[in-house]
This record gives C-alpha cells, structure tokens and sequence, in this order.
C-alpha cells in the first residue's frame, strides 16, 4: 500500500466543491495526485472546470492532507482495504458507471469483480408478504454458483436480505452510507459482523462520517453499479428503493420488480415501474435466472471443443473465445477487453460477428458467455 499516494487520493476528495468526476478530470489532465496538490493556483485556474475560486481551494490544501493522513492511520489501525478507480482490482462494473467514487473503503473477504451481484432493495416499513417474498427468492437463488447478494443494511427489505443470504449460505455486501468506524442501524451490528466472512461492507465514506439522509440516496448508486442486476421485492411510491432501480435502468443494468395487490401501499411502487416498463415482472427466483440467462449454468456441460469448427476464426477472434471460455459461467465485455487486449469499439464489433457464428451468447447485462459443441 502506497500510503503517500493515498494521502493524496484521499485529500483530492476532501477539497469543497471538488466530487467525483472533477477529481477524476483534475488528475488525468495533470496526471498525477500529487500533481494535483502541487500545482500553482494559476496552473489549476487553468483546467477545464476548476477556474480561480476551486483553484484557490485546493492550493489551500493544507487541512485536507492533515485529515488524510488521520484517516490513513484509521485504515491501518483497521485493516481497511481501499479501492482506486484507476486500480485493477475496482469493479469493473462500478467503474463503468459515470458517477462511480475515486475511492472505496471495504472491510470484505469478498472479491468485488468475482461472480455474479445481484442487489435485492426495497421499503423500509418491509410487510410479512414482502419478508416471505424475499425470503423465498434469496434461498431459491442459493443454486447460482459464485453469487453475492448485495443491499443496504437498513430496515425492512434491506435487513431481510442480508440474513437470508447469510441463512442460505451466500456471500453478501452492505453498502453503508457512513465510514466504517461505526455500523448504522446500531441493532444491525451483529449481522454486519457476520457479513465480514464471506461478504462484507462497502462504502465511500470516511470515518466520522454521520449517516446523514443525503448519504443514503447517494449510496444508492453503488449498490445499483456494483450489480448484475436490482431486484425491488416491496416498495412505496416513492423511496430508495425506487431511486436505486432509477440508476440501475441509467447504468444499463437489469431491474426486476414482484407485483403486489392494487391497493396495497407497499406494492404500488413495484407496480409502477412494472407499468412503465423500468422493471420485467418477476414471481420467482426461477423467472429471474431464466431471464438472466443463468439457468445454463445450473446445468453441468462437457467442457469439449472441436477445433476443426474454429478453423476460419481470426487470431482476434480465437483469442476472444478463449478468454471467455476460461469463464463458464460469463464475462462482462468490460473485464474482456481487459483479458483480451482488445479494445472495446472492437471488440463489440468482433463479438457481434462471433454471435452470428453461434459461437457466444450475449445475456442481459452485456455480459457473454462461449457456446459450447456437445
């Protein structure tokens, strides 16, 4: 762990009116963190997007950097991993997503770019109908292989889906709204203990961060941008959860809603966006891995190529299917161009012809997988 780096990183998004994608703009132009802090006020004014009052901001960096290196001693003291957008190890499916954060703070035993996510949200006032919906889904979801349940470790369906993950043995990750120095809910402490073996917490926040409502909104988008796919089990008309499906249908992700009774308060915001098409109606775990595309996996299949079936495929495109049968299961296009080297406006188009040689499968979630002779 580069801790000097670090200290840099952490400072850039500690600076007011300095968020995300200016920060991430601010290093690319001046190419380095440290750069950043060691830039003339004039030079800053100069970058797209900062101008004189922001350039004057971060030349008066002195009490970021302070509260970088206290945060830095808590992550140490703690054993907290942290994440950098630039890094390999960032997942890859947060990394595509617009507004993802510089950094993640992660206490996880939980590979982030490892297996399929799926993130089950919904109300808070959860109903015994939306309990025993999420509860069924979750254990019927047991039979995915390399899965993670993802949530928000509040009350109601948040809560329901942590332990029913737990229950049926499934990793799964909370993605708090604070720093890791505490856990909100205080009653929820002892399932987030129990999260850390196998999944674990997540979040962009500093120690001594309040869980503050405005916290939990943003939030939202990285439970939305860490998945494969959201699941609303129960939601009012409006809610986290409603704003969490939002940002899953922004970054392209699949959103499945279950349907509730007309007048029931607690369904009508899964109705709505079932109605308005911003979610595929779901009754089960069944109806979600079908439409996933993941019902292939739950089938053992014989791992035999016929390499006289290959014999007109490109270099490229040889090079393509062998990455991803390296992954039975699937590959994001994301993680592909990375494994294959290939850059990605070309290898869409490659993919796209690969298709029509019935050689890979595009499944929801741009994500592909070989298709493999008997």
């Amino acid at each position: 762990m580069d801790l000097e780096k670090l200290k840099f990183r952490i400072g850039i998004t500690l600076i007011n009116g300095i968020g995300n994608n200016l920060a991430k703009n601010l290093i690319a132009y001046l190419g380095s963190e440290e750069a950043v802090f060691k830039e003339t006020q004039k030079g800053l004014s100069k970058v797209p997007g900062i101008g004189s009052s922001l350039a004057k901001e971060i030349v008066n960096h002195k009490e970021a950097l302070l509260r970088a290196e206290k945060e830095i001693e808590f992550i140490m003291k703690n054993n907290i991993q942290y994440l950098y957008y630039a890094d390999k190890n960032y997942p890859f499916r947060l990394k595509e997503c617009p507004d993802a954060p510089l950094l993640l703070f992660t206490k996880t035993a939980r590979n982030l770019n490892d297996g399929k996510f799926v993130s089950v949200v919904g109300t808070r006032r959860a109903t015994a109908y939306g309990k025993e919906i999420c509860n069924q889904f979750i254990h019927a979801l047991a039979v995915v292989p390399n899965l993670a349940i993802v949530s928000g470790l509040a009350y109601g369906i948040d809560i329901c889906a942590h332990k029913a993950a737990l229950n049926n043995h499934i990793p799964t990750l909370g993605v708090i709204a604070h720093g890791l120095d505490i856990i909100y809910p205080p009653t929820h402490r002892s399932i987030a203990v129990r999260m850390l073996e196998k999944g674990g917490l997540v979040t962009e926040y500093l120690s001594k961060t309040n869980p503050d409502r405005p916290n939990f909104v943003q939030r939202n988008r990285i439970i939305a941008g860490l998945s494969d796919a959201v699941v609303v089990v129960e939601s009012g008309i409006k809610g986290g959860a409603l704003i969490t499906a939002g940002l899953a249908n922004d970054y392209n992700r699949d959103v499945f809603a279950f349907p509730g009774r007309i007048h029931d308060e607690w369904s009508k915001g899964c109705n709505n966006l079932i109605q308005h098409n911003r979610a595929a109606l779901i009754h089960s775990a069944d109806d979600f891995i079908q439409l996933m595309g993941w019902d292939d996996a739950l089938t053992p299949k014989k791992n035999i190529v016929q390499t006289e079936l290959f014999t007109t495929l490109s270099d490229e495109e040889m090079q393509i299917f062998t990455v991803i049968r390296k992954h039975p299961e699937s590959i994001h296009v994301n993680e592909l161009s990375i494994l294959s080297a290939i850059p990605y406006s070309k290898l869409t188009a490659l993919l796209l012809q690969m298709e029509f040689k019935g050689l890979v499968k595009c499944l929801p979630g741009n994500v592909y997988k070989a298709v493999l002779p008997d």
